[in-house]
């Protein structure tokens, strides 16, 4: 057997390295790399065999398991794939422990053994906050231990059905000469769990805990290791949760899941647009509708814009839920291409309910929540505003206008302002195309 060598590894991109130095050459952190003794994973996980023909590959048995959370299995592309390693995700608090045991429990219900793997909590702990939740916990195996060796031995014992690991960073190695949480004891309990998962056909899931950079503790690769990573994302100050595909092997990326969270846990949420647009006040200046796709789903959702008279000499730009940047090119085109001029006023633009935008399409709701603001008038009661607004304050087509037009109708909003040219299946005498910024905010001010 080949001797163990010594390298350095990255603590921040987990890049090994022959020598010590005081800067990484990968991600050029400073004072990151730790020697670690490096066994390879690849020779003590490998199995022998033979290669298999393309076409006598058996794809019979690879049915999905659904989670029977009808949220979670659109996300993941239609149910959990049999021997499939999943990375979720999350800030502390948001709700990933929650999700997992619910999972586990429903999974368990149908018959197959799960084993829960308690790194974190001892198992009364889990066994009061199943209790809360309202969780029987039949054929659920709850396994306090850190070791994945022993854990996995344990998995062999009950044949479990599911593996899940809560978390990541706090199981170990045994012959890894380092603490929980490290890159190496992350980076080898996870290609062991891959193995084991890969070879039994057994679906895992792990929980990450996220870093204030908003990226999974530990190592890069953990994600490239991993078939899908979801991230649960929310505002501790809200109650709804979104659960996100950012990688997906079996399924569509960027999918979206819409939960809610109450004293039951995690309750999926079927009209996730109708929750972002209760209270509404449609009479309220400085109020829009922009309807936004979150992977497939078009949800509703309202932005509130205030444009007040500045007491500084340089006014104030605010924005939550989306880019600032992108919120200042739209206050010069409406400068310029509109004649709002905004320049002795403070503007502050929120998304309601804590979600944070990213695509253009919803410029448009963005432009006419200022003017609705700074003018004092109200958006026409029953408009929604679908539109990309480019520099010289034309509206440009956006994708999936269909989905998005009939999800507002199907809310009960009947007038809606797009681009000029956009296609659609049919055009009503409530639906206002216009060329220009100026133009659409025209259509849209009562």
């Amino acid at each position: 057997m080949a001797k163990p060598r010594r390298v350095f590894a990255c603590g921040s991109c987990g890049a090994e390295h022959p020598q010590w130095a005081g800067q990484c050459s990968v991600c050029s952190e400073w004072n990151t790399l730790t020697e670690r003794s490096s066994i390879s994973a690849t020779r003590r996980l490998s199995t022998t065999g033979t290669s298999v023909a393309f076409e006598d590959i058996d794809t019979a048995s690879d049915d999905r398991l659904s989670s029977d959370i009808s949220e979670l299995d659109r996300v993941l592309g239609g149910g959990l794939v049999k021997g499939s390693l999943i990375l979720l995700a999350g800030d502390p608090g948001i709700g990933k422990s929650t999700l997992l045991l619910r999972i586990a429990a429903n999974i368990a219900a149908t018959g197959r053994s799960c084993l829960y793997i308690a790194a974190e909590e001892s198992a009364p702990q889990i066994r009061m906050r199943a209790h809360r939740m309202g969780i029987k916990g039949d054929g659920l195996y709850i396994y306090p231990e850190i070791s994945v060796e022993g854990a996995l031995v344990e998995a062999s014992r009950i044949n479990a059905g599911i593996i899940m690991v809560d978390s990541i960073q706090t199981v170990r190695a045994d012959d890894i000469d380092s603490a929980p949480g490290s890159i190496s004891q992350v980076r080898e309990a996870t290609l062991r769990l891959l193995h084991y998962a890969k070879a039994t056909q057994t679906p895992t899931l792990i929980v990450g805990h996220v870093t204030k950079e908003g990226t999974v503790a530990g190592p890069r690769m953990l994600e490239h290791i991993v078939d899908t990573v979801l991230y649960l994302e929310g505002d501790d100050r809200h109650s709804h949760r979104l659960l996100r595909a950012v990688k997906n092997r079996f399924g569509p990326s960027f999918e979206v899941g819409v939960f809610k969270m109450d004293s039951n846990g995690l309750v999926e949420v079927s009209n996730p647009s109708a929750m972002l647009l209760a209270g509404r006040d449609e009479a309220a200046p400085g109020s829009a509708v922009a309807v936004a796709m979150e992977g497939s789903r078009p949800l509703l959702v309202e932005i509130q814009a205030l444009a007040a008279p500045t007491a500084y000499s340089l006014p104030r730009r605010l924005a939550t839920g989306l880019d600032l940047n992108r919120l200042n090119m739209l206050l010069a085109v409406l400068a310029q291409r509109a004649n709002i001029g905004l320049t002795a006023h403070d503007v502050y633009v929120n998304v309601v309910g804590g979600l944070r935008l990213r695509e253009p399409a919803t410029d448009l709701a963005i432009a006419l929540a200022i003017a609705s603001s700074h003018a004092d008038r109200p958006i026409q009661s029953g408009t929604v505003a679908i539109g990309e607004i480019g520099l010289t304050g034309e509206l440009r087509t956006v994708t999936s206008a269909v989905q998005r037009i009939d999800e507002a109708a199907r809310l009960g909003f009947k007038r809606c302002v797009i681009p000029d040219g956009t296609a659609i299946t049919r055009k009503s005498d409530n639906t206002f195309s216009a060329s220009n910024v100026e133009q659409a905010i025209g259509f849209g001010l009562a």
